[in-house]
């Protein structure tokens, strides 16, 4: 099973990418998928990577390459590591500590975005990797099933 966890605050324009990806894909009904949306990785999102052979992690990001960066990560502790706002790899490897055994294997899908003010909308060229993106998942998934 594959779990597709997007995050990001839909009231603060691109940084909705993550949500918005999983709403798009979330219609698709893709076999041995689940999908998960919220605001921020918390330390309770352990108990949602229960039972899931991989997973990807979805956000926003306004450093990466354009239009996405799909790569692998490691459970890793770091600075974002406390009990609000971590980070995958910190959630990972909260993961092993918890239950004691090695994180599924995971993926970060970083969409490249632009204007993340509070109360704009999606930009034009969010939209457009946006798009990218979920191309990039199909394919992912068509591959894994």
């Amino acid at each position: 099973m594959i779990l597709l966890f997007g995050y990001g605050n839909p009231g603060r324009g691109d940084d909705a990418l993550g949500p918005l990806l999983i709403e798009q894909i979330d219609q698709l009904r893709l076999t041995n998928a689940q999908c998960l949306i919220d605001m921020q990785l918390l330390i309770e999102h352990t108990i949602d990577l229960l039972e899931f052979d991989q997973i990807v992690f979805i956000d926003a990001d306004m450093s990466c390459a354009e239009p996405y960066e799909f790569l692998p990560i490691h459970a890793e502790k770091d600075a974002s590591y406390t009990s609000h706002a971590l980070t995958p790899a910190a959630l990972l490897f909260t993961y092993q500590q918890i239950y004691q055994r090695t994180a599924p294997t995971s993926f970060l899908l970083r969409i490249r975005g632009y204007q993340f003010k509070l109360g704009e909308k999606l930009s034009i060229q969010a939209k457009a990797n946006l798009q990218a993106a979920i191309s990039k998942i199909q394919h992912w998934h068509s591959q894994y099933t």
